[in-house]
């Protein structure tokens, strides 16, 4: 598919998938983060890592913050992603449970402090992502930009409901895919999916 065919592409999945997610009714969103939540607890006590960085649900993403919460009571440190600027990378700052927040440049709060850290492990959301484990996001291009230009590239696990799983993203040469894609349904290491 060509450049022009992919964008288009694209963009007319991202619409059509932020629209079935934010038509989610409570009870299926409740039940299917529940699930996410559970395989993401097993997957992250069987790695290492001090450090995890995370982020703030938006638009009935799979929401970590409980998550984090767990982390932090086992003695790990978590981290939230901030725009510094339109079209650079991501920093990732110290996130903790009193944490004084403010709003980021796309409105999504923020740890206020710049203490910054690198995560071991990055936990992203997807608003879409194929067999690959490639992710389809909202179009920014933050997180690749930022994986692309770290000096070691953390463990990257994406967060996903099992109805944003696409054929194929059409990746581009600068997308990055995930190590993990942790679903309601699964979890999918590159090609192949444990049950």
């Amino acid at each position: 598919m060509d450049k022009d065919h992919s964008e288009k592409w694209r963009g007319q999945q991202r619409r059509r998938l932020l629209a079935e997610r934010l038509a989610l009714g409570h009870e299926l969103h409740r039940r299917w983060s529940a699930a996410i939540e559970k395989r993401f607890s097993l997957l992250l006590d069987g790695l290492p890592g001090a450090v995890l960085g995370l982020y703030w649900p938006v638009k009935a993403e799979f929401d970590p913050r409980p998550l984090a919460q767990r982390l932090r009571e086992q003695g790990r440190v978590t981290a939230l992603p901030a725009v510094i600027e339109r079209g650079g990378c991501l920093e990732y700052r110290v996130w903790e449970e009193q944490t004084e927040m403010t709003g980021g440049i796309y409105g999504i709060p923020v740890p206020r402090e710049r203490r910054l850290t690198s995560p071991a492990i990055a936990i992203l959301p997807l608003l879409g992502f194929d067999a690959a484990n490639y992710r389809l996001g909202y179009g920014g291009g933050y997180f690749d930009r930022t994986l692309a230009a770290l000096e070691k590239r953390p463990v990257t696990i994406g967060a996903a409901f099992e109805a944003a799983r696409l054929d194929t993203i059409f990746p581009r040469s600068h997308d990055i895919a995930m190590d993990i894609v942790v679903t309601e349904a699964c979890l999918q290491r590159k090609m192949r999916a444990e049950q």
